[in-house]
């Protein structure tokens, strides 16, 4: 994973999979988001290159929540998004929870560089996206 910054976009996976949101026409953007956070939950050991678009999928779906900041990165996808079911909310909370689970590579990544800022980042990203899926 090549990572640059504690974002949810700054990393090579997370900026491939908005670039894959881009590709796709705007009625089929949202399916590439719902299967980013479904590999998420599915994964027996979730490796980071499907844990960080997973991340990159909640973000998106925590930008249309009361509370939610907009995906304003330069990596996040370039083209707009539809309004998304909020039914992705609940499924967005799971995917977070399996990206912090003790089954993710990339938590481990996080874990041994000994960064401060990343797993907080989540946790806040997590707490909007409960409180919209209430």
């Amino acid at each position: 994973m090549g990572t640059w910054d504690t974002g949810h976009f700054d990393n090579d996976s997370a900026a491939d999979f908005s670039g894959a949101i881009d590709d796709k026409p705007e009625a089929e953007r949202e399916a590439v988001i719902r299967n980013a956070l479904t590999d998420a939950i599915e994964a027996d050991y979730l490796d980071s290159d499907e844990g960080a678009p997973a991340v990159a999928a909640a973000a998106l779906v925590a930008s249309q929540c009361p509370g939610g900041e907009p995906v304003t990165t330069p990596y996040g996808p370039d083209n707009p998004l539809p309004v998304l079911a909020t039914d992705l909310r609940p499924l967005a909370v799971k995917a977070l929870d399996a990206v912090l689970g003790e089954n993710s590579e990339l938590r481990e990544l996080w874990d041994d560089a000994g960064d401060k800022e990343w797993a907080p980042g989540i946790a806040r990203l997590r707490e909007v996206l409960v409180a919209a899926a209430g």
